[in-house]
């Protein structure tokens, strides 16, 4: 079941330019309460990677985890457009978890590359306002519980990635908003725990950009796990090709269980 992610008559509904984002619903089969996991695929903020979504959902729903699959805003779109849908992803399923069985203390994110740009930004940026308030759901918290980032984009202003810069502000983004989109600046207290992956040998988005944002949560005292694999292309989603490194889905189910989900 795939619904529009915002009302009719959204403020932003008129600058759309016939696209409206939408979040697609994968719930698990239980009638406990029990923890929900909101899926930013990657895409380098130009499109939203298929085998990002849809697969990672089903996955979640076998460990008894609901999820919900975000198609937010990419290019043309810019900052904060994906950050608001984001936002809002969270408040929706906080909104309707009592209907579906979800417990609002266990509402988690995961995000592949870009996506793991947007997790990281609203990890550490949730108490940013980046849309007006619409409707009673809007009053719900975009603060996620824990954080899933595999093979994330992290920084704007060292070992980045240029085309998720370019595709979110735009050829002329100035220095300041660069530093400002960079997660490893502003980890705090009420950075959710985490769980981040890589491969050593990524050759699109460096390593770095997990090293530097596990760097910074120890510094916060904030609980992570963190795992590096020396081989593995970017991208490589489930991993399920790739026996090494698609032991990932292993450990984090184990950190899922330790969180609570």
């Amino acid at each position: 079941m795939t619904n529009l992610l915002w009302p009719d008559g959204a403020p932003f509904l008129e600058s759309v330019q016939g696209y409206s984002p939408t979040i697609s619903l994968y719930l698990a089969d239980r009638h406990d309460k029990h923890g929900a996991v909101v899926i930013f695929p990657g895409g380098g903020y130009q499109h939203r990677a298929q085998h990002e979504g849809k697969p990672v959902a089903r996955w979640l729903n076998n460990l008894g985890i609901s999820a919900f699959v975000l198609n937010y805003r990419v290019s043309p779109y810019r900052h904060p457009a994906p950050l608001a849908d984001a936002q809002r992803a969270i408040r929706y399923v906080r909104h309707y978890a009592k209907e579906w069985n979800i417990d609002k203390q266990k509402i988690g994110i995961l995000g592949f590359s870009a996506g793991g740009h947007l997790a990281s930004a609203i990890s550490t940026n949730f108490m940013q306002k980046y849309y007006e308030s619409t409707d009673k759901m809007d009053l719900e918290s975009c603060r996620p519980d824990i954080a899933i980032l595999c093979y994330p984009v992290i920084s704007f202003t060292q070992h980045f990635h240029e085309g998720s810069i370019l595709n979110l502000l735009g050829e002329s983004s100035s220095d300041q908003l660069r530093v400002l989109l960079s997660s490893e600046n502003n980890v705090s207290a009420g950075t959710p725990p985490t769980f981040l992956w890589h491969t050593a040998n990524d050759a699109s988005v460096p390593v770095e950009n997990s090293l530097l944002y596990a760097q910074a949560l120890s510094k916060n005292n904030i609980p992570y796990e963190m795992h590096i694999f020396p081989n593995g292309r970017h991208g490589l989603g489930l991993a399920e090709d790739v026996p090494d490194v698609g032991k990932w889905t292993e450990l984090c189910r184990d950190w899922l269980i330790q969180q609570g989900f």
